[in-house]
């Protein structure tokens, strides 16, 4: 890919997993054939590319939006299809499909510390394969896919390039985009299978501790719960020798780390934020992921990048939904000042 192609294109495009989040709050989460309160409810994004491109259009980007992936001909679908309008995301590439419902999650989300657990309806996301990409005729500079691990056919094998979502990524590299991921936090032994054969045409890897620890083969969390710094710092650096063009970042409540493959390494708290202040977890992740990226596409340093995720995500962590905590740039930077930043992190030598 020539660095000319690149700087010539503007915007981001995000495939992938497109769903309906049904976030309930609830006072305990229940053991078995027990009951538990729903002290509220309401309804929102979900899923890799519609919570970033949501995310990204309220930081107030400049740039072109893409959205791709499929949704079923229901009221969901159309829901979906009328947000990404208001927000300015353009949908020449996310299609309608009445072979199966639009994807939707109920998200229990505990009141006490936002804790989450998810009861997901794989839908039409199972069917999309990104066949109907055509990477020529975008100038987007990024194309951003997720979720591996929960989108079926992509998962899927393929014998030149190890799975059909690396096929995908590879074709968006050729093209001149440049590539980002987003994994499923699955409790499985998938990773290494599902998840590594893509690596290998991903300029920049963006993960939770979990998902980089279970791909990587590392625990990153000691049984104390304490993050093992250690750990995570080899498992950044297993990751970038799967084949990582540019980066890896791993982000986690405490902060986030990154690692190029050029030898940089850059550590970074989240904000210092009251326990009130936490609505909820969802979205978390992918607004930290929206972050960065309009770090990596703007060509901000690494260091800027990664604390525009954690400003980011504790906008998001104000409401239980995805994206609706979300605020414009300047005021997620306010965040920053207002709350500062948790001790620093301290590796271990």
């Amino acid at each position: 890919m020539s660095t000319k192609s690149f700087s010539s294109r503007k915007g981001v495009l995000a495939g992938g997993n497109w769903i309906i989040d049904q976030v309930k709050i609830v006072d305990v989460f229940p053991q078995r054939e027990s009951l538990a309160n729903i002290l509220s409810q309401s309804a929102g994004t979900g899923g890799a590319p519609y919570n970033v491109l949501v995310d990204l259009a309220k930081l107030g980007v400049d740039f072109p939006l893409w959205g791709a992936g499929l949704v079923g001909k229901d009221p969901l679908g159309a829901s979906i299809l009328e947000d990404c309008s208001r927000n300015k995301i353009d949908t020449r590439f996310l299609k309608s499909t009445a072979e199966a419902p639009t994807s939707y999650t109920d998200v229990m989300t505990e009141k006490a510390d936002g804790k989450r657990t998810f009861f997901h309806l794989r839908g039409a996301n199972a069917l999309w394969k990104g066949a109907d990409i055509d990477f020529s005729k975008t100038k987007a500079r990024l194309f951003h896919l997720g979720y591996l691990l929960l989108l079926d056919a992509l998962d899927e094998p393929d014998v030149k390039f190890g799975s059909k979502a690396a096929r995908l990524l590879a074709a968006a590299q050729d093209a001149g985009l440049k590539t980002s991921v987003d994994v499923v936090s699955e409790d499985s032994d998938r990773f290494s299978k599902v998840v590594s054969p893509a690596l290998k045409y991903v300029d920049f890897c963006i993960l939770n501790e979990i998902e980089a620890g279970k791909t990587a083969g590392f625990k990153i969390r000691q049984p104390d719960g304490q993050l093992d710094t250690v750990s995570l710092r080899h498992a950044a650096g297993a990751l970038l020798q799967k084949g990582v063009r540019e980066l890896v970042v791993i982000h986690f409540p405490e902060g986030a780390f990154a690692r190029t493959r050029k030898g940089e390494d850059v550590w970074q708290p989240s904000l210092k934020l009251p326990a009130k202040y936490i609505a909820g977890a969802a979205g978390a992740g992918d607004a930290f992921c929206a972050g960065a990226l309009l770090g990596f596409h703007e060509d901000w340093e690494l260091k800027k990048c990664v604390q525009t995720g954690v400003a980011a995500a504790a906008a998001s962590l104000s409401d239980p939904t995805c994206t609706q905590g979300m605020k414009p740039l300047a005021a997620c930077e306010a965040l920053v000042k207002k709350y500062g930043y948790r001790a620093a992190l301290e590796p271990e030598d």
